[in-house]
């Protein structure tokens, strides 16, 4: 958490082809994202797939996207977690009422340009 409170402090010491990688907040607005890429691509152009969906449901969710591409499914997939970190430590109530706080807004932007049910994000 003590990135996140000095995000902009990183962000305004990191050359510009770095700073993005300070940007945990910034990053975290789906929707302000979603509204960028859509003025550059009409919406029927763009899929977008929920992280929880595509590893809950892996298989299904790489059919729906190679189908929307117009490419053939794959014939099988192998599922290896990759990255996979254990935190330090689980963050505290506060912390998520800070974030949920947050990204409330955003959250519910998004729930409704893409006509998700994104309850599992929030409090």
């Amino acid at each position: 958490f003590d990135a996140v409170r000095e995000e902009k402090t990183r962000i305004a010491g990191a050359p510009p082809t770095e700073a993005r990688r300070f940007a945990y907040i910034d990053r975290g607005f789906y929707a302000q994202q979603l509204e960028r890429l859509l003025k550059f691509f009409p919406r029927e152009q763009v899929k977008v797939v929920k992280f929880e969906e595509f590893k809950d449901k892996q298989r299904e969710t790489l059919v729906s996207i190679f189908s929307f591409l117009g490419l053939e499914p794959l014939r099988s997939v192998r599922s290896k977690d990759r990255n996979v970190v254990p935190y330090e430590r689980v963050m505290n109530w506060e912390e998520r009422i800070f974030l949920y706080n947050l990204f409330a807004d955003d959250i519910a932007k998004l729930e409704q340009m893409l006509g998700w049910d994104c309850s599992d994000w929030k409090l």
